[in-house]
């Protein structure tokens, strides 16, 4: 490792149903990392949402047993740095720290880089954090991580723009209890059958049902909520292709990778979480070699047709039109949105876009010739550069209100 190598914090964990998906995605990218220019520091999150660090944080096996982890992981205290870092300083809580007689060791951050799903990690919380203690860091901002999170707003945002969504209605619990007869009524009136049922902020599938009837739609709603206050019920696609595309830059400059669509297993009509991540073959992508990647697969152990079988002229619509969804999101680094293409009518509609995408969406730059590496790298630097230019900007103003003239003035103001 070059000594001017920078130091990457490497967020994993999370408080969140995907906290184990997060870990393999992160690991990965981590593992991606070039080490003659950058050193990978693992910034765990407990389900609990303590912070925690150590360098066996870096090994998959080590999470074989989480609680024989946090009794070696080292807590973390974090602060602002100087210069744009986050400083890290060990805790002594009578755990991984309290046989030691040497002072906790203290160290500093870079840039972050946030590899969570769910929860604070993807929904802008993290995000938040590194925007107070002005930290570079991976991925969209605070308004993309918040909105793409939602499915509801994400959809009601390409609408006011003329992006074309399937039917769908939400609610919150609050407007769901005690009331569930006439939600049903709406769902049925408004959407029909078959419908989809979501929590509008999950992810990885998770909490997702197909209802064929009242009754289904019914126990799916109830169950999507126990993952969020608020669920979003859509119109099933009947002849459904699922294509996604990925995308890498920021605001100035976006460019598409090729298309997948992933495949679900024959006795899922929808993609689930066991689809996804807990492929007991070694999944693959069809048409082309199988995409390797350092670590745990991840999302990719999924089937998948890369590129998508489409002609270059849809493939081209739906390129311009992910960037087009990439921009109206302000999102930067990588980031994942996600199609659907009704064959019977072949209407195109946008689904959700993930801001952290299982993965880093890895799979789909390599054939678009873009390796692991060099996408880690490319994220790391467009984050850089977000940040100098944000720095370079007028922040503050360097007039002390409170002072006692200014206090004067102002009591003078008021007294009028």
């Amino acid at each position: 490792m070059s000594d001017t190598a920078l130091t990457v914090g490497v967020v994993l964990g999370g408080v969140a149903p995907e906290h184990e998906v997060s870990i393999i995605s992160a690991l990965q990218a981590a593992a991606a990392l070039d080490r003659s220019k950058y050193e990978p520091v693992p910034l765990y999150i407990a389900k609990d949402g303590m912070w925690y660090t150590g360098d066996h944080l870096l090994d998959v096996e080590a999470y074989r047993d989480i609680d024989e982890l946090r009794e070696t992981a080292i807590p973390l205290a974090l602060f602002p740095g100087p210069h744009g870092t986050l400083e890290c300083v060990e805790v002594r809580d009578g755990g991984a720290l309290s046989h030691l007689t040497r002072p906790p060791r203290r160290f500093s951050i870079d840039v972050v880089l946030p590899g969570l799903h769910g929860g604070a990690g993807e929904n802008g919380g993290v995000q938040g954090l590194c925007e107070t203690f002005n930290v570079p860091y991976t991925g969209s901002g605070i308004f993309g991580s918040a909105i793409g999170m939602d499915k509801v707003l994400s959809k009601h945002l390409c609408q006011e723009v003329g992006i074309p969504v399937v039917d769908f209605v939400a609610f919150y619990e609050h407007e769901w209890a005690h009331r569930e007869e006439d939600g049903l009524d709406r769902c049925e009136k408004e959407v029909g059958y078959p419908a989809i049922v979501k929590p509008a902020r999950g992810g990885s599938s998770i909490g997702i049902m197909r209802a064929e009837d009242r009754e289904q739609l019914d126990a799916a709603i109830e169950d999507a909520f126990r993952y969020d206050d608020k669920v979003v019920v859509e119109r099933a696609v009947q002849e459904l292709r699922e294509i996604n595309c990925s995308l890498l830059g920021d605001g100035t400059h976006v460019e598409p990778s090729v298309l997948e669509e992933p495949v679900a297993s024959d006795d899922d009509e929808v993609l689930t979480f066991q689809d996804k991540y807990m492929r007991e073959d070694d999944g693959g992508v069809k048409g082309g070699d199988k995409v390797d990647g350092p670590g745990p697969e991840g999302m990719a152990s999924l089937d998948r047709i890369i590129p998508a079988d489409l002609s270059d002229e849809r493939t081209q619509e739906i390129q311009d039109l992910a960037i087009r969804i990439f921009r109206l999101f302000e999102c930067a680094g990588v980031a994942r949105i996600d199609f659907m293409i009704d064959e019977a009518t072949d209407e195109l509609f946008f689904n959700e876009i993930n801001t952290i995408p299982g993965s880093f969406s890895f799979y789909l730059w390599d054939p678009s010739g873009v390796p692991f590496d060099e996408l880690m790298d490319r994220m790391i630097q467009i984050a850089r550069k977000q940040h100098r230019e944000k720095n370079g900007r007028v922040r503050t103003y360097d007039v002390n209100l409170l002072a006692e003239r200014s206090l004067s003035g102002l009591k003078g103001a008021k007294g009028e």
